[in-house]
């Protein structure tokens, strides 16, 4: 095994730090999702970035622009009968680059206690920083006191949950959703997981459509609840969101892009259209994001 991960970016000069960018596949196994799947999200975002650069181009990347990246992929192999990217190799992947990439693991839920033995041998052993859900891809009610030991195993760990929230085009316009189930994905079970767990840092990512006052209800509400503005071009988001943003959630929603679905430089300058008061937008680009990492400045 190679160098387990450390932080070797310096936070106190990077412009921005992308909560949200995922590594569709790479020398790390198989592809995240199966072809199908590919084709109908490359289709439903109008991607024209690259849907699979390596690692090391992820990291140039970002370090073109003095921004840092969180990266993942996402353990689906129960729900989906499909093998994921080695989440272990791109942990030791991104420790070749830790000026600029932050690893997240994943697990698959249903593994029940292997899941959890899984999570501190990705603390502990690879340096993961937090871990990434797909309650649709992967097929679980959040709030499902079956999954319970997992969330206690990284809140002892004390790093964030990501879970994806709302519309997912991953399966959008095939025959059934290709069995994708977006109630899975109401951010309304993550108000209990939240309330259940008050020392676990949840980020519920994207705006979380058609639930997106619910979504604001429970940042609000829920102090260890946050929010990523990923996987929409900010010019797309709903106005509550806009207003919520620049007001009681300045300190709770973070900058993500989706990358490589949606590329850094569109999500920037779109987001430089709308109107942020020029206090939360390094709160939102930034600050908010070390908070959640744990990072003190």
């Amino acid at each position: 095994m190679s160098a387990r991960y450390e932080y070797g970016i310096d936070f106190g000069s990077v412009e921005a730090i992308d909560f949200h960018a995922h590594v569709e596949i790479d020398g790390c196994g198989h592809r995240s999702m199966d072809d199908e799947l590919m084709a109908a999200s490359e289709k439903y975002f109008r991607s024209g970035e690259e849907r699979t650069p390596t690692i090391g181009s992820i990291a140039q990347h970002y370090r073109e622009r003095n921004m840092a990246a969180v990266v993942f992929t996402v353990d689906a192999s129960s729900a989906s009968g499909h093998q994921p990217n080695n989440v272990e190799e791109i942990a030791e992947r991104a420790a070749e680059f830790n000026d600029v990439l932050i690893p997240f693991g994943s697990v698959d839920p249903w593994q029940g206690k292997a899941a959890v033995r899984r999570v501190h041998r990705l603390v502990d052993d690879f340096g993961v920083k937090g871990f990434k859900f797909h309650p649709s891809m992967q097929g679980f009610e959040p709030n499902d006191r079956r999954f319970y030991p997992v969330y206690a195993a990284i809140e002892e760990a004390g790093v964030p949950a990501l879970f994806h929230t709302g519309q997912t085009g991953i399966g959008a316009g095939l025959p059934g959703g290709h069995g994708i189930k977006l109630r899975y994905s109401d951010p309304m079970l993550l108000d209990d997981v939240a309330a259940d767990f008050p020392d676990l840092t949840i980020v519920m990512a994207h705006p979380a459509v058609p639930w997106v006052d619910a979504q604001i209800s429970i940042a609000t509400h829920k102090a260890n609840a946050y929010l990523d503005l990923s996987g929409w071009s900010p010019k797309y988001f709903p106005p509550q969101l806009v207003r919520a943003s620049n007001s009681m959630l300045r300190e709770k929603v973070l900058f993500g892009s989706d990358f490589p679905v949606i590329g850094v430089d569109r999500w920037r300058t779109d987001f430089a259209t709308l109107d942020i008061k020029p206090a939360v937008a390094p709160l939102i680009l930034r600050e908010n994001a070390l908070r959640v990492l744990g990072i003190e400045q």
